[in-house]
């Protein structure tokens, strides 16, 4: 058998398709393993170069195949989807596989970094919170629901409905059964035991802030509080893997979508690409900076409200938030502290000039 320089690994849960070249680029192994042995398969192997794809459980195995000395790399999906042959139409295993190890090969593609066992608990944290916050969303939209088919309507907002539930519920001049009271107020004691598992995660994120440096410089940006810096700490593992804090925020998903040609810019609509979890997280802290900039007077707060007058509400939402993505970016990258009243050597040039 030939030397096995690169190898395209395409997950799955039970069974991984293996698709593996030498130096001059021949097929030396396509082949499919169960997931028992694919360790001990990379452990008889000579450490070489393996991509897979940056999916679910990518990270762990990408850690476990470290480990056993090979350089190992995650791709993003959409970046390995081009090179797979046939193009949308066709797609299995063993063609996703070859994709992958081909994507790889490219010198300027761009890969995912590996998360830690520690980043990836700390988004634990916050994915489980997202969760519990779908479900009570859904919960308390089922109760209204539930009470307006019997002409019982509650004020929007779930502090109003919090606060008059009980009371409708119990109001024996409405058209309520009993076995359909019992049943909400069960409704009640769920909603009840969702906001306590909601308390005590962010009690534990509260805890992640305060033991890590880099989220403690995070918070110091207006409109970033703590979820927003333990996500970006949990989430961008290494901010130095962007060139500029353009590229973070590009990455996030901040920036207008282009279809330019002929040396003619048109921009389209923002993105959304990259991490949708940290994107609203930003634009939460933007409304939260915009609602609090006319109260300061330092230049980012002067450039906000000077942004707002001139385009609007919902444009400078978005402006807002690829600028803290980009702060952040280089507190992230290189360590610095915010200053609300910094101003870059080329503008201060430009100014001066």
């Amino acid at each position: 058998m030939d030397k096995i320089t690169r190898v395209g690994v395409d997950l799955a849960k039970n069974v991984m398709q293996l698709h593996a070249v030498d130096c001059t680029e021949h097929v030396v192994v396509r082949r499919a393993i169960a997931r028992e042995r694919f360790v001990s398969w990379f452990a008889n192997l000579e450490p070489c170069l393996v991509a897979m794809e940056a999916c679910s459980a990518a990270h762990y195995w990408a850690r476990k195949l470290r480990a056993l000395g090979h350089d190992v790399r995650l791709i993003p999906p959409q970046f390995a989807a081009p090179y797979r042959k046939g193009g949308a139409r066709v797609k299995n295993d063993a063609v996703d596989a070859e994709a992958i190890c081909e994507a790889a090969s490219r010198p300027h593609m761009r890969f995912v970094p590996i998360k830690t066992p520690a980043q990836q608990s700390v988004l634990v944290l916050h994915r489980m919170r997202t969760g519990f916050i779908e479900e009570r969303t859904a919960l308390v939209n089922r109760l209204r629901g539930l009470l307006a088919e019997f002409g019982v309507f509650l004020p929007q907002g779930i502090h109003q409905l919090r606060k008059h539930f009980v009371d409708r519920v119990e109001d024996g001049s409405n058209e309520l059964a009993a076995p359909a009271r019992e049943a909400l107020m069960h409704g009640l004691a769920q909603w009840q035991a969702l906001d306590d598992e909601i308390a005590w995660l962010d009690t534990q994120i509260a805890r992640h802030v305060s033991d890590d440096p880099q989220a403690q410089r995070c918070m110091k940006v207006c409109g970033v509080g703590r979820l927003t810096a333990s996500a970006a700490v949990a989430t961008v593992i290494d901010a130095r893997q962007f060139k500029n804090g353009r590229q973070m925020a590009a990455w996030i998903g901040l920036v207008p979508k282009q279809n330019s040609s002929g040396g003619k810019p048109r921009l389209g609509r923002i993105t959304r690409q990259g991490n949708d979890y940290l994107r609203s997280l930003l634009y939460q802290g933007a409304r939260s900076a915009i609602q609090a900039a006319h109260r300061h007077d330092d230049r980012l707060s002067r450039w906000i409200v000077q942004l707002q007058a001139r385009i609007g509400y919902h444009k400078t939402l978005v402006a807002v938030a690829n600028k803290h993505a980009r702060i952040l970016w280089a507190v992230l990258a290189k360590g610095e502290h915010f200053d609300p009243a910094y101003v870059c050597a080329r503008a201060a040039a430009k100014a001066s000039g």
